[in-house]
C-alpha cells in the first residue's frame, strides 16, 4: 500500500489519485481491525486507540441524531459491520470484557461516597456540641490554673471524652446508613434487559450491556443505552425525560435513533447499542446534575415539629436553671460579704453552671427523633430487601403501615404467573390438555387441516420467542400468556423456526390493554396472498368472527346458536378459573396494506390455567383481620375473576363484582354507592383503575396501595398513596411510577411490606415515649434541685452520657425492633391521626412522676435513707442518684417495647440489636461509675448501693404494669372513623388522641 501511494506521488501531482490511495489505505486498515475484532484479539495499543476514536464517533451519531453520518457509514448495517456484530447472532460472550474496555461500561459516573471522616466532621458542626467543647477547653484551662496538673483538667477532659463518644457513635450510624442506601440504590437501578447473544435471546443486567448488543424492546421498557433501530412494529418512544416533549416519537428506518433514559410507549422492536454509560446523552446529562438526597418522609416532617417544640421547652428550662443557679450563687456570695472578691474558682463555678445549662439543652433537644425514623426505615428497607421487596422511597415504608385498602392485580400477584394451557375448545369439542401428553396423542385429536391452521395461529401471531440456553434447554421469553400458548404449540409438535420461514411477517399490532388483542399480517408461501391472525380476550375476538373452522379445515358461517354455544364454553372455562383466549384468522387476498378488524374465522378457544399462589389465601385473611380491605382489579373475564377471588377469599357473599364497562357507565354518585361493596372489577381499563383509586383516596379518605405491572398501570400507581410494582412481570415504566417493587410478584410479600410499615410507625412511637420520659425527668430533676439546693445532681458528663443512651442508643434499640404478628390484628392508623397517643401520654406522665419522686427523695433525704456519712457522702449520694437515674432509663426502655401489653419481654430474645444495646449500656455504666470516676464525678459504690440503684430502676416495671391497667378514653373521631371504614374495634389497638 505504501508502494502504491509512493508510486502515485512520484509519477504525478494528481491530488485525486493521492486521495483515492489514502482512502484505500484507510479501508484496508478498517478491514484488518474488523478481522482482529472477529478473532477477539484487539489487544494491541494501535487497535485500542483506533477503537477509542470509533467509540466517540459511534456515540455522537445517536446522540446528535445525525442521519447523514449514519448514511455515510452505510446505515445500521454499516454500523453493525464496524462493531463486528451480526443482527442474528449478536455479541459473543468472549467479547464482553473486551468491548467494555474499548467502549466503556454501561454505568454512570457517580460522586465518590463520603468518607467516614466527613460524617465525623458534620457531627462536630452541631452548635450545642461546639459550645460544650469551648466550655471544656475553658474548664481545662481554669482547672489547671486553680488545681494544677493533672487534677485540674479532669472535669474538662471528661466533657471532651463524652463529646468524642457522642460524635463517633453518630458518625458510625450515619456512615453505615449511607452505605446501605447506596447499595439499595444500586439494586434499584439494576434493570434486566433482553438481548440477542450468541444467536439466542437472553436476559442480562443493564450493567452488563455493551456496544453492539442487540436489545429487544417492548411496551413499558426503558431504553437502556443509545442505539439505532433495526426492526420493529409500531415502535413509539416517550422521550419526555430528555426532551420535555410529551408527544410520542415514532421510530422507523427514517428516524432510527433511540436514546438512553426514554421509555417504550407502544409497539415493539430491536435496536443495536452504539453508546453506553457516560457516552450516552443521558450520561452526559447526569454528569451535569448534582446528587440529591432523599426527601424527608411525612413522619420525619411531623417529628421535626415535635422536636422543635421540645427543644424550645428545653431551652426555657435550661435558661431558668442557669438563672436560678446564678442567682443562688450571687446571693450566697453577698451573704458572706464576698461579692467583690472573685476568684478563679468562682469563675470555674459559673462556667460549670453554664455548661450544665447547655447540656440540659443537649439532653432536651431530641436530635434522636430523625435518627430513629431513618434507622427504623433503613432497617425495615434492609429486611424487606431480603424478603424480596425493594423500597424505592423511604416514605413508602411508613405510609404502608397506614394502608387500609389494597387494589391488586390478579395475574402474577394472586396467581403464580406460570400459565399453562389446560383446555381447548376446537371443532365443537372440549379437549383437556396435560403436560404428560405426547405429541402423537395430541396430534391425533385434531384433523390434519385443523391442526395446520391451529399451529399457524399459534406461531405466526406471538410476541414470545423460543431460545436455547447455554445448557441446551429450550427457553421461551415473552409474556406469560404468549409463553403458555407457545409451549402448547411446541407440545403439539410445532417448530417456531419452520413456521417463521414458511411466511414473512408483514405487519404486527402488539397487544395493548385497550384493544386487548394482538394481530399479525403475514404473506403466504404461494405468493400474492396474505393472511391475518388475531388472538386476545375471548369476548372481543368472538365479536370479530362471523365464521368458525370446521372439521375439514374449511370456514363455515357462524350462526347465532353456535355463537351462544361458544359463549357458554367461554363462561364454563372462566367459572373453572381458566383465563380464556380466542384464536382466529382471515385470508385477505392480495390486499396486504392493513390488518382487518372483522369477518374473522374462529379457530379455537384456549383455557389457560394460572394457579393461585401458595399462601395467598392466608395473606388475604391476614389483611382482612388487620382492617385492610382487598379489591381485585383485572382485565380478565368476570367469571374467571370471581372464581379466583373466591378462592383467595377476596369475594364474599355480600361483596360486589362488576365489569369495567358497567363501572364506567355509573354516575359519580352511583360509584360512591357501590365502591364500599366493590371487591372485584373485571375487564377493566387503566382509566377504571385510576378512577377507583381516586375515589377511594379523595372521597372515602382511604390510604390506598395499588399493585401494577404494565405501563397502563402507571397512572394508578402514581395516584395511589403507595404504588407497588411487580419486579418480574413489571415494565420499567411501572417500576419508575411505584414506591415499592415486589421482586417476587407475590401478594404475601405485599402483606409483609404492610407489616413492616406498621412496625416502623409503632417503633418510632416507642422511641418517642421513651425519649420524652427521659426529657421530662432530666429537666425537672435538675431544675428542682437547682431551685432548692443551688446545685445540679447530674453533671455535664453524666448528662451527656444520658443523652447518648436516650438518643443514639435508644434509637438503635427501639427503632430496629422486628414486627410481631399482633401488629396485623390492630386497625390501621388513620390518615390524620395524632402521632403521640393518649396511651403514650399515660405512660410518659406515669413513669416521669415515679422517677421524679424517687430521685427527688434521694436528693433531699438520701444521706439519711442510705446511711451515708463522711466527706464523701455528697458525691456518693450524687453517684447513686446518677446510677439510679440511668437504670430507670434502662428498664423504662424495656417497658417501651410494648406500650399496651403487660408482657414486655415478648420476642426479646429475637431482637439481638435491643439486647446488644442493653448489655452495652449497663456495661459502660459500670465502667463510668467504677473506673472513670475522675472524669464523670463518680465514686466507687458497694454492692448494696449498686443493688439499690438497680432495684429503683427495676421498680419501673411494676409501675408500668399498673399504668397499663388504667383505661384510656377512646376519642370519638377514632371510633367514628373505624365504624365508617368497617373495622371491628380491636381492644389492643392504639387509640388516637
Amino acid at each position: 500500500m505504501g508502494f502504491l501511494l509512493g508510486s502515485n506521488c512520484d509519477r504525478s501531482d494528481d491530488q485525486e489519485k493521492i486521495r483515492v490511495a489514502l482512502y484505500v489505505q484507510k479501508a484496508a486498515l478498517h478491514f484488518i481491525e474488523a478481522v482482529n475484532r472477529l478473532e477477539s484479539k484487539p489487544s494491541e495499543n494501535v487497535m485500542q486507540a483506533g477503537f477509542a476514536i470509533e467509540a466517540e464517533e459511534l456515540a455522537s451519531i445517536a446522540r446528535t441524531q445525525d442521519i447523514k453520518s449514519l448514511e455515510s457509514c452505510g446505515g445500521i448495517e454499516g454500523l453493525a459491520t464496524r462493531v463486528s456484530v451480526s443482527f442474528d447472532q449478536g455479541v459473543s460472550s468472549r467479547e464482553i470484557s473486551n468491548r467494555q474496555n474499548i467502549y466503556g461500561h454501561n454505568q454512570y459516573a457517580e460522586k465518590p461516597p463520603r468518607s467516614f471522616w466527613m460524617f465525623v466532621w458534620e457531627a462536630l458542626h452541631d452548635l450545642t456540641l461546639i459550645i460544650l467543647i469551648v466550655c471544656a477547653v475553658v474548664s481545662i484551662g481554669v482547672g489547671i490554673a486553680t488545681e494544677g496538673w493533672p487534677k485540674g483538667m479532669y472535669d474538662g477532659l471528661g466533657i471532651v471524652l463524652c463529646i468524642f463518644l457522642v460524635v463517633i457513635v453518630t458518625a458510625v450510624s450515619d456512615y453505615k446508613q449511607s452505605l446501605q442506601f447506596k447499595a439499595l440504590d444500586k439494586e434499584k437501578k439494576n434493570v434486566i434487559v433482553q438481548v440477542t447473544r450468541e444467536g439466542s435471546r437472553q436476559k442480562v443486567s443493564i450493567y452488563d450491556l455493551v456496544v453492539g448488543d442487540i436489545v429487544h424492546l417492548s411496551i413499558g421498557d426503558l431504553v437502556p443505552a443509545d442505539g439505532c433501530f433495526i426492526s420493529g412494529n409500531n415502535l413509539s418512544i416517550d422521550g419526555s425525560s430528555l426532551s420535555g416533549e410529551s408527544d410520542p416519537v415514532h421510530i422507523s428506518k427514517e428516524r432510527p435513533f433511540l436514546l438512553s433514559g426514554t421509555k417504550v410507549q407502544d409497539g415493539s422492536g430491536k435496536m443495536m447499542v452504539t453508546a453506553v454509560g457516560m457516552k450516552t446523552e443521558w450520561g452526559r446529562l447526569m454528569a451535569t446534575l448534582s446528587e440529591t438526597g432523599e426527601d424527608e418522609t411525612p413522619l420525619q416532617v411531623k417529628l421535626n415539629g415535635v422536636a422543635t417544640i421540645i427543644g424550645k421547652i428545653g431551652l426555657a428550662f435550661a435558661t431558668m436553671t442557669f438563672i436560678v443557679l446564678l442567682g443562688r450563687f450571687l446571693i450566697e456570695k453577698a451573704d458572706h460579704h464576698r461579692l467583690t472578691k472573685w476568684t478563679i474558682s468562682d469563675v470555674l463555678q459559673l462556667l460549670n453552671f453554664f455548661a450544665i445549662a447547655v447540656t440540659i439543652i443537649v439532653v432536651a433537644v431530641p436530635e434522636g427523633l430523625p435518627l430513629a425514623v431513618t434507622l427504623s426505615l433503613a432497617f425495615a428497607m434492609k429486611k424487606l430487601m431480603s424478603d424480596r421487596a425493594l423500597v424505592r422511597h423511604l416514605s413508602a415504608c411508613e405510609t404502608m403501615g397506614s394502608a387500609n385498602c389494597i387494589c391488586t392485580d390478579k395475574t402474577g400477584t394472586l396467581t403464580t404467573n406460570h400459565m399453562v394451557v389446560s383446555k381447548i375448545w376446537i371443532c365443537d369439542q372440549i379437549k383437556p390438555v396435560k403436560s404428560s401428553d405426547n405429541k402423537e396423542v395430541l396430534m391425533s385429536s385434531f384433523p390434519e387441516e385443523v391442526y395446520a391452521i391451529l399451529l399457524q395461529s399459534i406461531f405466526q401471531n406471538t410476541g414470545a420467542e423460543v431460545t436455547k440456553g447455554r445448557d441446551g434447554k429450550t427457553n421461551i421469553l415473552g409474556t406469560p400468556t404468549d409463553t403458555a400458548i407457545l409451549e402448547f404449540g411446541i407440545l403439539l409438535g410445532g417448530d417456531s423456526k419452520i413456521h417463521r420461514r414458511e411466511s414473512e411477517i408483514i405487519k404486527v399490532e402488539p397487544f395493548n390493554s385497550v384493544k386487548k388483542k394482538m394481530s399479525t399480517l403475514v404473506s403466504l408461501p404461494n405468493g400474492g396472498r396474505f393472511r391475518a391472525f388475531c388472538k386476545g380476550a375471548s369476548e372481543i375476538i368472538l365479536k370479530m368472527c362471523d365464521k368458525v373452522i370446521s372439521n375439514d379445515g374449511k370456514s363455515v358461517q357462524l350462526s347465532e346458536e353456535h355463537r351462544k354455544r361458544i359463549s357458554d364454553v367461554i363462561n364454563e372455562f372462566a367459572c373453572q378459573a381458566l383465563r380464556t383466549l380466542c384464536l382466529a384468522f382471515k385470508d385477505v387476498g392480495n390486499n396486504g396494506d392493513s390488518i382487518p378488524e372483522d369477518n374473522y374465522t374462529l379457530v379455537a378457544v384456549v383455557g389457560i390455567k394460572d394457579p393461585v399462589r401458595p399462601g395467598v389465601k392466608e395473606a388475604v385473611k391476614t389483611c382482612l383481620a388487620a382492617g385492610i380491605s382487598v379489591r381485585m382489579v383485572t382485565g380478565d373475564n368476570i367469571n374467571t375473576a370471581k372464581a379466583i377471588a373466591r378462592e383467595c377469599g377476596i369475594l364474599t357473599d355480600d361483596g360486589l363484582a362488576i365489569e369495567g364497562p358497567e363501572f364506567r357507565k355509573k354516575s359519580p354518585q352511583e360509584m360512591e354507592e357501590i365502591i364500599p361493596k366493590l371487591q372485584v372489577m373485571a375487564r377493566s381499563l387503566p382509566l377504571d383503575k385510576h378512577t377507583l383509586v381516586t375515589k377511594l383516596r379523595h372521597v372515602f379518605k382511604d390510604v390506598v396501595a395499588v399493585t401494577g405491572d404494565g405501563t397502563n398501570d402507571a397512572p394508578a400507581l402514581a395516584e395511589a398513596d403507595i404504588g407497588l410494582a411487580m419486579g418480574i412481570a413489571g415494565t420499567e415504566v411501572a417500576k419508575e411510577s411505584a414506591d415499592v417493587i415486589i421482586m417476587d410478584d407475590n401478594f404475601s410479600t405485599i402483606v409483609n411490606v404492610a407489616k413492616w410499615g406498621r412496625s416502623v410507625y409503632i417503633n418510632i412511637q416507642k422511641f418517642v415515649q421513651f425519649q420524652l420520659t427521659v426529657n421530662v425527668v432530666a429537666l425537672m430533676l435538675n431544675f428542682i434541685s437547682a431551685c432548692i439546693t443551688g446545685n445540679a445532681p447530674l453533671t455535664t458528663v453524666q448528662l451527656l452520657w444520658v443523652n447518648l443512651i436516650m438518643d443514639t442508643l435508644g434509637a438503635l434499640a427501639l427503632a430496629t425492633e422486628p414486627p410481631y404478628e399482633g401488629l396485623m390484628k390492630r386497625s390501621p392508623i388513620g390518615r390524620n391521626a395524632r402521632f403521640i397517643t393518649r396511651i403514650m401520654w399515660r405512660n410518659i406522665i406515669g413513669q416521669s412522676i415515679y422517677q421524679i419522686i424517687v430521685l427527688v427523695i434521694l436528693q433531699f433525704d438520701g444521706k439519711r435513707l442510705l446511711k451515708l456519712s463522711g466527706s464523701d457522702a455528697t458525691i456518693t449520694l450524687n453517684t447513686v442518684i446518677f446510677n439510679a437515674f440511668v437504670f430507670c432509663q434502662v428498664f423504662n426502655e424495656v417497658n417501651s417495647r410494648d406500650m399496651e401489653k403487660i408482657n414486655v419481654f415478648r420476642g426479646v430474645l429475637e431482637s439481638w440489636v435491643f439486647l446488644g444495646v442493653m448489655f452495652s449500656t449497663v456495661a459502660f455504666q459500670i465502667v463510668i461509675v467504677e473506673l472513670l470516676g475522675t472524669f464523670a464525678s463518680t465514686v466507687h459504690l458497694n454492692w448494696k448501693l449498686w443493688m439499690i440503684s438497680v432495684l429503683i430502676g427495676a421498680a419501673s416495671l411494676p409501675v408500668a404494669v399498673i399504668l397499663k391497667c388504667i383505661p384510656v378514653k377512646v376519642s370519638k373521631c377514632s371510633e367514628v372513623q373505624k365504624q365508617n371504614d368497617g373495622y371491628q374495634p380491636l381492644p389492643s389497638g392504639p387509640e388516637m388522641a
